[in-house]
């Protein structure tokens, strides 16, 4: 078994790109080989700003010889399927295919065709060449007269298999055994035999090729340099990853910049430094407050020990950051309810109205929130009228990142209530499954309650004219908002009906006559406005369902319990929901609840087939007069108690309990079934008995449909 080792040298190659190529890199040439008759042992790929990389192990020689046999139309079929039948083949005349007998379906023939295997030198050169043909780039170029496209003008192959290089051309440049290191400081040429000798000469002429090994060299040397410092670096993974796409040989640098700056928000600094320079914040480490320093990662190791790139930077820095306080400044001198006026001009989307119409629809669902979270409602109506204000403010014009926290600073300044500004920089969270969520015990209330209206409003709105997110899309990030409304409930335990909840929210539309594809050609009537209203209601609930179950899945919950929950109809209180799902799971998990799922599961089969067969339901109650033995009379009490309690228990919201209900019908169940023949002999005793059955189902189902679970 060989070694293959592939280097594909280019210009740069954009940071954001470097990781999916590697990893394409890797999955299609892995295919390919494999789809040749290759079979090839582990692969590695890598990325640097100029190179991707590919090691495969365990490569053979040669792919193996393959025999098999292609069976053919039947003897004397038309002309056109035996000439098709041959060509697939690669036979000349049907002389070389072989009659195979059957006496059922008539006669056939078969080719049997023996393929050689190939040398891996061969497979390799073409299946290289073909992916490099059909690279999946999100962007690519080309240059000259070539019509190869790749990222950057590709510069060198280099293709070795055992040491022996793979001969084979692409866009007109050969493969071979040598690379390059580091542009400034290892431009030389140099020759490799296998990937250890690669990664060291690389290393040698200043290039490391792993890009974990970049991200740690420059978060040691940025770690080494703050505390040299007395600060503390502003960590951030996306940047330091960015950074090891941008540099072969990082250097890290630190750098200052005018105290003057620190009058800006320290966010706003270290989102410029980062947006225009991709350069590293540093703090205070007691007061956690931005300090005049940052660091920069350069791919040069400087003979004057990095002071004149470093004052470069600086000279950017000052420029950038004198921007930011310009706007900072200039912003200051607008109230926010001047740039909350402004919001009119701006469009939320052409069917919904303008920005200001939606503040206005949000701040009227604020104030009917509030009362369910605790939050004073002219509190979360103020909070929501001044939520969307820095829209049109000049920092998150430059910075759109920035929304929400520039309203809170601006409300600050403004002299606003804490709760009030705090709910503008909040209303937006959680942007993602990992992002905070504003906390009632946390004095958030007025956050909560223009954070669920937010979403909701953008939830009812996007659903009525029908820009629902599918399979292949979310332009409006729904399925985030319809996530952010399930975790703000649930992480606060809110008494949030959905019905309810988007039904105020659909009435705040229609008060503006902002409801566009609720009154059709097809629907101009009022009872046709009611129906699409209800069908728009019964699908957004119907989504909730697909996001909770997405959300608990993703907490280990079973999602056939959630099913199970909802079969049960009017289940639209999230929070209760999920109090269900953890009550019932637990009781599934006890000796109880596993023999009763077994016998309400055994009861509605029989009743499934019973009812099949008689063709009628015999749902309802059972003749008491016919109850002859004691497990009858046992079950028939168990089952007239467990459905009192059982409702009585969820009344109170006490699922475990009604759990704990539940449980008292597991014996009277077993015992049943052990001694009681359903299908007597007698009619009517048959009738009541298959009665009984269904009242067991009855009395589960105020817990949960049993049929949704599986086990």
């Amino acid at each position: 078994m060989s070694e293959l080792l592939l280097e594909l040298f280019s210009e740069e190659i954009p940071a954001r790109m470097q990781v999916r190529a590697a990893e394409d890199l890797n999955r299609l040439v892995v295919e390919g080989l494999k789809s040749r008759g290759l079979a090839v042992g582990s692969a590695q790929s890598f990325s640097t700003p100029r190179r991707l990389t590919l090691v495969i192990d365990g490569v053979p020689k040669q792919s193996p010889a393959i025999s098999e046999e292609k069976k053919g139309p039947r003897v004397g079929a038309p002309d056109q399927a035996v000439q098709g039948f041959l060509k697939s083949a690669g036979l000349a005349s049907l002389s070389e295919a072989t009659i195979v007998k059957d006496e059922k379906k008539g006669d056939y023939y078969v080719a049997k065709i023996d393929k050689p295997g190939r040398p891996a030198r061969e497979i390799i050169a073409e299946t290289i060449v073909e992916v490099a043909g059909k690279f999946p780039w999100p962007k690519s170029m080309r240059w000259g007269a070539s019509s190869f496209q790749w990222v950057r003008p590709l510069q060198s192959v280099l293709c070795v298999l055992d040491g022996a290089v793979v001969p084979f051309e692409i866009a007109g440049v050969a493969s071979g055994s040598e690379t390059r290191g580091h542009r400034f400081l290892g431009a030389d040429s140099f020759t490799v035999t296998n990937f250890t000798d690669y990664q060291a000469k690389l290393e040698k002429h200043h290039v490391l090729l792993d890009p974990a090994q970049r991200v740690k060299s420059i978060a040691d040397q940025a770690q080494a340099l703050a505390k040299s410092a007395k600060l503390e670096l502003v960590e951030d993974e996306a940047l330091l990853n960015e950074n090891a796409g941008l540099a072969e040989w990082p250097v890290v640098l630190m750098g200052t910049f005018d105290k003057d700056f620190l009058d800006v928000p320290g966010e706003v600094l270290a989102t410029s430094m980062k947006t225009h320079q991709k350069c590293f914040s540093l703090r205070d480490p007691k007061t956690k407050k931005l300090a005049n320093k940052f660091l920069l990662v350069s791919n040069l190791i400087a003979s004057d020990g990095g002071a004149a790139i470093t004052a470069g930077n600086e000279k950017v820095i000052r420029a950038r950051l004198s921007d930011a306080k310009f706007f900072w400044d200039q912003d200051l001198k607008k109230p926010l309810d001047e740039m909350a006026s402004a919001l009119r001009g701006i469009t939320f989307h052409e069917k919904l109205g303008s920005q200001k119409d939606r503040v206005e629809r949000i701040a009227e669902l604020s104030f009917q929130i509030a009362g369910a979270v605790d939050a004073d409602p002219e509190d979360a109506r103020r909070a929501a009228q001044l939520a969307k204000a820095d829209l049109v403010s000049g920092m998150v014009g430059e910075f759109p990142e920035l929304q929400g926290l520039m309203g809170r600073y601006y409300a600050e300044h403004g002299g606003i209530k804490p709760e009030i500004a705090r709910a503008i920089e909040l209303h937006y969270k959680p942007k993602g499954p990992t992002d905070i969520v504003p906390r009632e015990d946390q004095g958030d209330a007025v956050a909560i309650a223009v954070a669920l209206a937010d979403k909701l409003d953008t939830l009812v709105g996007f659903w009525a004219i029908d820009e629902k997110p599918t399979g292949s899309g979310d332009p409006y990030q729904l399925r985030r908002a319809a996530l952010g409304v399930i975790r703000i409930v649930l992480e606060n335990d809110l008494r949030v009906t959905l019905e309810t909840a988007l039904g105020d929210a659909q009435a705040e539309y229609r008060k503006q006559e902002k409801w566009p594809n609720f009154i059709t050609e097809k629907h101009n009537s009022i009872d046709g406005l009611q129906k699409r209203i209800y069908s728009a209601n019964r699908g957004l609930i119907e989504f909730f369902a697909d996001r909770l179950k997405v959300f608990l899945r993703d907490q280990g919950k079973r999602h056939d319990l959630i099913d199970a929950v909802f079969a049960l109809g009017g289940q639209d209180d999230l929070a209760l929901i999920v109090k269900r799902v953890e009550a019932l799971d637990a009781f599934l998990k006890t000796d109880d609840g596993t023999n009763l799922l077994a016998g309400v599961k055994r009861a509605a089969n029989i009743l499934a087939i019973e009812e099949k067969k008689d063709k009628k339901s015999y749902a309802g109650a059972y003749d008491v007069k016919l109850l002859k033995e004691k497990e009858e009379t046992a079950l028939a009490a168990a089952i007239e108690a467990v459905k009192q309690d059982t409702v009585a228990a969820i009344n109170v919201e006490n699922f475990a309990g009604a759990m704990r209900a539940l449980s008292e019908l597991r014996a009277p169940v077993d015992q049943f079934f052990e001694k009681i023949l359903v299908n007597d002999s007698d009619q009517k005793v048959r009738e009541s008995r298959l009665r009984m059955l269904s009242e067991i189902r009855a009395a589960t189902l105020t817990v949960a449909d049993f049929s949704k679970i599986s086990g």
